[in-house]
């Protein structure tokens, strides 16, 4: 097995996005993975980003919402940014990090009926869940993992 990669997932605040996709990238990259996850701001974890991945069997309900210069003492492999606002106000990481970027809506900002926002919420996770097995496959695990089909 290779080395452990280090993996920083940024959003604005913290709460939907990167959370999300902090949970699958640990779910698809197993031990090979350390995954932390960041905002430019922290507004505490989304209830419904808990709900929503806890539906597809992964539980994020013990993740922080962190601030990115918590982890500025880290070298990372991987740096995500999931949303424009990130990417436009991420601070430099002098370090090798890699970066890559995927704008995905803000489920948050979703509106109307509860079931509305559940369903953008939904879409958000099912969006992210796919991109986050595609970069496993192709970064982390090169294709060789247990996907059970």
């Amino acid at each position: 097995m290779g080395q452990v990669k280090k993996i920083l997932v940024l959003c604005t605040g913290n709460s939907c996005r990167s959370q999300l996709a902090e949970g699958y990238l640990r779910h698809f990259g197993g031990d090979r993975v350390e995954v932390y996850s960041a905002g430019i701001e922290t507004h505490g974890v989304n209830p419904k980003a808990v709900q929503v991945m806890a539906e597809d069997g992964v539980d994020i309900s013990g993740h922080t919402s962190n601030h990115v210069d918590e982890y500025n003492h880290i070298d990372f492999d991987y740096v995500i940014t999931v949303c424009d606002n990130a990417r436009e106000s991420c601070p430099v990481f002098p370090s090798k990090a890699r970066k890559f970027h995927h704008n995905f809506p803000d489920p948050a900002k979703a509106q109307g009926t509860h079931g509305d926002v559940m369903a953008q919420f939904r879409s958000v996770r099912d969006q992210i869940k796919a991109f986050c097995e595609a970069f496993a496959d192709n970064h982390i695990t090169g294709g060789q993992r247990d996907v059970g089909n």
